[in-house]
């Protein structure tokens, strides 16, 4: 008998829904459907049904989007504003992948170039890799999942999803919203094993063919060791987000950009602001107005439409924030607001101003609404601290002189670097993705279909064409 899995709000314990864990037989049963179907190409779905499968899917979510994003804000924690704005990226995500369909087919190889390729023409067409494994995070329930689902769907690669154990209820919400869309079951499948050991058995089967893995470093970069030989993979581990703060830059406009990416979903988002190097002649009133704006934003229950800050995923998070933040102070750093809990689920708008560098706060991603303020006399030197991490993922800069953001962006490490933004900035077409310890390859719609595909080539010799 199957072991149930009982989800429950982050905020207040309320009862949200259940699902099933998976047990061994179950996985078994997911890959060998899902290997089955992609060794059959006669089952393969043909692109123009692909396209109205996804049609459909993005028309359902749109009729029934404050429902989603409801249950999204009552199992993850997310506020249910920001939750309505990630069911709209689900959305947009759908049609960037339906626009891949309809734009990408693959290239012409240039032949005729000399007396071996005379006569000769050659091209190239998508084909998909194999069964697609989507592992995915907690934080953003609904909208990861389409990140991996629907372009597995696009390319017609067979996909298996486990969702976080914390945040089920969304992921499976898509999936029956695809078979309601038009594909046949067998093409979407969840699981949800409940030990690490079954989860690593589903990654490392031989009949995977990709991997998307959201989530910690230690379990992506321990999968992805594990894989089968020739089975790709994309992890997306996170960071530690550094912004400069020039001088000249426009605090009425970096403020509350600042704030946001700092306390967006509570701190738990993967480019979120966490270290703010901002020059000795304005450190102190940057500190003070990200403080200021934090403490104006209402934290609490993410069901209601007020709420700007919601819990983080569970209790223990709590704690952990708590006893970090307590480490810094007791090391030298100054509480210029919050550092205490607000509740068992909540923990308040944080700022520190020039923690130790060795500190908790400064080294580890925090995933937690902190942000730690530092002050620096020299460009450069601000730009050492900010690299001196084994993280690589968004960084940002604020100034109003070309010269310094072309500076910093020639300098800081990154795979991405905003000007007059917060590190939080993504859109779904855009590259995204971590170096270093921060990942592994690049996400964006695009830029996963791609490597959901394999590139095959024809080769024609035809005595007409010398």
């Amino acid at each position: 008998m199957s072991t149930i899995v009982e989800v429950r709000s982050p905020f207040d314990g309320a009862h949200v829904g259940q699902v099933s864990a998976s047990n061994a037989q179950d996985i078994e049963r997911a890959l060998a459907t899902a290997y089955a179907l992609f060794r059959d190409r006669r089952q393969w779905l043909p692109k123009q049904r692909r396209i109205a499968i996804l049609k459909r899917a993005a028309e359902i979510i749109t009729s029934r989007r404050e429902a989603i994003a409801r249950q999204a804000a009552h199992e993850g924690g997310k506020p249910y504003r920001d939750s309505l704005i990630e069911v709209d990226r689900g959305i947009d995500g759908i049609q960037i992948c339906i626009d891949e369909l309809r734009t990408k087919g693959g290239h012409v190889i240039p032949m005729d170039l000399n007396a071996t390729s005379a006569g000769r023409v050659a091209f190239t067409q998508y084909e998909p890799i194999g069964v697609v494994v989507g592992v995915s995070a907690f934080n953003h329930p609904f909208n990861l999942v389409v990140h991996q689902v629907a372009p597995a769907i696009a390319v017609g690669a067979p996909v298996i999803v486990k969702p976080a154990p914390a945040t089920p209820l969304s992921c499976k919400t898509l999936i029956d919203i695809f078979h309601e869309a038009g594909l046949p079951p067998d093409w979407a499948q969840m699981v949800l094993p409940t030990d690490l050991d079954l989860a690593t058995r589903l990654v490392s089967d031989s009949r995977v063919g990709f991997l998307s893995f959201i989530g910690s470093a230690a379990v992506g970069w321990m999968l992805r060791s594990k894989l089968a030989p020739g089975a790709r993979c994309a992890l997306e581990h996170g960071g530690v987000a550094p912004v400069i703060v020039s001088h000249d830059a426009d605090l009425d406009m970096a403020l509350p950009r600042l704030t946001r990416g700092s306390f967006w979903h509570a701190g738990q988002a993967c480019v979120g602001v966490q270290r703010v190097f901002c020059h000795s002649s304005v450190a102190t009133a940057v500190a003070e107005g990200i403080a200021h704006l934090g403490a104006g934003m209402v934290v609490g229950d993410p069901l209601l439409a007020t709420t700007d800050v919601g819990p983080l995923i569970t209790h223990k998070e709590v704690d952990r924030v708590a006893s970090w933040v307590d480490a810094a102070v007791g090391g030298g750093a100054k509480l210029v607001s919050g550092g205490h809990k607000l509740s068992s689920s909540c923990y308040a708008n944080t700022v520190l101003l020039n923690p130790e560098l060795d500190a908790d706060v400064t080294r580890k991603e925090v995933f937690g609404p902190v942000v730690c303020v530092y002050s620096y006399d020299d460009l450069d030197a601000a730009i050492g601290l900010a690299n001196d991490l084994p993280y690589s993922f968004q960084a940002a800069v604020f100034t109003r002189n070309v010269d310094t953001a072309m500076h910093c962006y020639r300098h800081l490490d990154g795979t991405a670097v905003m000007v007059n933004e917060n590190t939080l900035f993504r859109v779904d077409w855009m590259p995204f993705g971590g170096a270093r310890a921060s990942g592994h390859g690049m996400g964006g719609m695009p830029h996963t279909m791609s490597d959901m595909q394999t590139e095959k080539m024809m080769v024609w010799r035809s005595d007409a064409l010398n």
